[in-house]
């Protein structure tokens, strides 16, 4: 019988493809205490990928940072890992989420050139490598670490990544967060009234979106891979229906003017975190009756329930056969 992840590795999520597309994500097998989740199992067949960090810190060592000006005081920086935003003012820089960590001198070069300010604050938007392994490098040059409180629990012990055998290492001490909460945390930063709030068991259990009402910015971290199917990553406490009520959070917050940052992916707007929402929704009712149906996750994957939609959602690193596997799992 095939286990979980015979089927999604079967089904497009290979780690070469990962690769090759620039997207650096993290499936645990993990609670964020470290505890293996019985819902995945493994599977000796699938090649252990050990190198998989290594890899992608060899990618991001050669990266180029290009950088949007989303106001006179907040910018986008885009490389290899997570979209970054910064905020510049005399209260000194505040970074949201922080890459990989050997891209960290160009990511560096590249806030050095927004103001003559140091860096201050670094809040990360949610646990996975591709957004927190810069992290002591970036503490190691000034800034103080925010979190949820799953994300340092996560980042204190090694996880795994179960589709594809991979291993990624605990953070060293310096890239764990340094003061962490539960709910939600407000801050004054450089002229602008920051929310931070927790959307649980979305694409993780650690995730984050940070509102500027002053600039009129959100980050979304992962709730949002704009124009791509998301990861769910259910080993770390993911879900479909999380991750819709995560979205509704932050459209409630957005109007027309509202620039909206993604995890991955180009800038967008509500209009386009709208459609987003319209997808999720539509492959989650479809992936419901299926499964209430009683068809296996192979079955449910048979009957493409996301046929219309993948000319403009199959553009990413997670195919329309992974993401109907994962949102059956995650229902």
């Amino acid at each position: 019988m095939k286990t979980r992840r015979d089927f999604l590795v079967g089904s497009g999520m290979a780690t070469a493809a990962w690769l090759t597309r620039g997207t650096a994500l993290a499936q645990t097998g993990q609670d964020a205490g470290g505890a293996q989740s019985p819902a995945v199992k493994t599977n000796p067949a699938v090649q252990p990928n050990p190198d998989l960090a290594q890899q992608l810190r060899t990618a991001a060592a050669k990266e180029t940072i290009k950088t949007t000006k989303l106001t006179d005081t907040i910018f986008l920086l885009q490389g290899v890992g997570g979209n970054v935003v910064c905020q510049v003012g005399p209260d000194g820089k505040l970074v949201i989420d922080s890459q990989i960590s050997t891209g960290t001198p160009h990511l560096l070069d590249a806030l050095a050139k927004l103001d003559e300010h140091k860096l201050k604050l670094l809040i990360n938007t949610h646990w996975h490598f591709d957004h927190t392994d810069g992290n002591a490098a970036l503490h190691l040059e000034g800034a103080f670490i925010l979190a949820h409180e799953n994300t340092r629990s996560r980042l204190l012990k090694p996880q795994t990544i179960e589709t594809y055998a991979a291993q990624f290492p605990a953070a060293p001490d310096a890239g764990l967060p340094q003061e962490t909460f539960a709910e939600s945390e407000a801050l004054w930063v450089n002229n602008d009234h920051l929310e931070l709030v927790h959307t649980p068991e979305a694409h993780t259990d650690s995730d984050v979106f940070i509102y500027f009402n002053r600039g009129n910015v959100i980050h979304t971290g992962d709730l949002w891979f704009n124009g791509m199917y998301p990861l769910i990553d259910i080993g770390s406490g993911g879900t479909i229906n999380g991750m819709i009520r995560g979205v509704d959070q932050v459209l409630a917050l957005a109007d027309q003017r509202t620039k909206i940052v993604p995890g991955h992916g180009p800038l967008g707007d509500k209009a386009a975190l709208q459609g987003y929402r319209e997808m999720l929704v539509t492959v989650a009712d479809r992936v419901e009756k299926l499964k209430a149906q009683g068809t296996t996750v192979e079955d449910a994957v048979a009957a493409r329930p996301t046929a219309d939609l993948d000319a403009a959602w199959a553009k990413g690193s997670i195919q329309p056969g992974t993401f109907v596997a994962l949102v059956w799992e995650s229902l």
